[in-house]
């Protein structure tokens, strides 16, 4: 286009282009009016009743409802977690932190810190044991029929054996009547790959008790997506591409006791926690609520032991409140190659008591702001670390409002057993 020079433009030549602009601004205008009306009316839609639960299968996809999930948050009122999509078999779903570093960082919908943590909010972690199996199983066929079919009160036992494939719990039970999925370490779920899949996925599955048996070789061993309430205790979980436990999707009032967990991170090391708490805030839009924080509130990790993990033994990730972290052993031989500490904390008013810890690359425990107003009020009391390392024993990288008591004992810690002074 030819531009005229400036101060030599023929003033017809003006009011034309005047007129035809304002004539293709208006045809916009209707067009943007017509095609907003018509987005709003699709997007505002009343889906009429919700879809069918998920079919459990045996096959290598881990695929999610698209229907919103009602759970329990930690004020006890009932919240509606917004579901992720149907995922195809990529590798899409990795929920890292990005790197570990201290301070905030930017963009995304204001973090609001949770409660402080009160005893009570905590649920009950005394040891589960397995009623008379009311449903028993050989094969994983046979499983997954048992899974799908589960109600209140439900106990299904496992014999012996290798069960081959991806499994889906998703109905839930109730307090009075909870439902059971118990076997010894004998009965093995097998994903079949490290590369895809979860072994146990636990769906909106209130109320749930997994107990005793051995979990390996998929993508991610045991996953719980908008479950509160459940139990999962005594489980081998080991060589699993990604992490081995993971609570998310407001995940809350759930118990993580006594189980062993080992070898995670074969596919992918930096996502190889044993142990996981949440969501990182990049995966808020998939996990949390609204596209808020993960709040998968109220947890108990107590018991476990977990060693040759890629990632942190224990990651508990910003967004979530009041959790419990007691009498874990960590060990950090042979593992913790994409991580430099036991624990990192960067939720809200957890306690961090009691654990014991040996051979780590750089810090035994950790705390970081990941966004403002997270990573703080954290205690951390009666932990016993053998470092073996140049870091700290607990390094506070984010030190406002958090607290290391005076009866943390730390040894081999080339850095000294705190960079803050203990209180109490």
């Amino acid at each position: 286009m030819t531009t005229t020079p400036e101060g030599g433009q023929d003033k017809a030549e003006s009011r034309r282009g005047f007129l035809v602009g304002m004539a293709v601004g208006a045809l916009l205008v209707v067009l943007g009016v017509g095609v907003g009306y018509a987005m709003n009316n699709r997007s505002s839609g009343t889906r009429t009743g919700a879809s069918a639960p998920t079919t459990p299968s045996t096959s290598t996809s881990a695929e999610v409802a698209t229907t919103p999930l009602t759970v329990a948050s930690s004020a006890s009122s009932t919240v509606t977690a917004t579901p992720r999509p149907r995922r195809s078999r990529s590798r899409v779903d990795n929920d890292s932190e990005g790197p570990t570093s201290g301070g905030s960082t930017s963009g995304g919908p204001a973090a609001s810190p949770g409660a402080a943590v009160t005893n009570a909010a905590l649920p009950d972690s005394s040891p589960v044991s397995c009623p008379a199996a009311t449903v028993n199983v050989t094969t994983a066929v046979q499983l997954t029929a048992a899974l799908h079919g589960a109600r209140p009160g439900t106990v299904i036992a496992l014999a012996d054996g290798t069960y081959l494939g991806n499994f889906l719990a998703n109905v839930p039970g109730t307090k009075d009547a909870p439902i059971y999925l118990c076997g010894g370490r004998g009965a093995v779920l097998d994903g079949g790959n490290v590369k895809i899949g979860y072994v146990l996925h636990l769906q909106g599955a209130d109320y749930w008790r997994v107990v005793g048996f051995s979990v390996r070789n998929a993508q991610k061993g045991v996953v719980a997506d908008a479950t509160s309430h459940s139990v999962v205790q005594g489980l081998s979980v080991t060589d699993v591409g990604d992490e081995g436990i993971h609570l998310r999707a407001a995940s809350s009032f759930n118990v993580v006791a006594g189980n062993v967990v080992a070898r995670t991170g074969l596919l992918t090391e930096k996502f190889g926690e044993g142990i996981y708490i949440g969501s990182a805030r990049k995966n808020w839009p998939k996990y949390g609520i609204g596209g808020g924080p993960d709040r998968s509130d109220y947890n108990v990790v107590r018991g476990n032991t977990i060693s040759a993990t890629t990632a942190e033994n224990v990651d508990i990730k910003e967004g979530t409140t009041g959790g419990l972290l007691e009498g874990n052993t960590f060990d950090g031989a042979g593992g913790l190659t994409a991580a430099d500490s036991w624990v990192d904390v960067k939720g809200n008013n957890w306690r961090i008591a009691n654990n014991t810890g040996t051979h780590s690359p750089n810090d035994g425990f950790q705390t970081h702001q990941i966004l403002p107003g997270w990573g703080t009020g954290n205690v951390f009391s009666g932990n016993h670390s053998v470092v073996d390392g140049p870091g700290y024993g607990i390094h506070l990288t984010n030190r406002d409002g958090n607290t290391v008591t005076c009866d943390n004992t730390v040894s081999g810690a080339g850095a000294g057993s705190s960079n803050v002074t203990c209180s109490g």
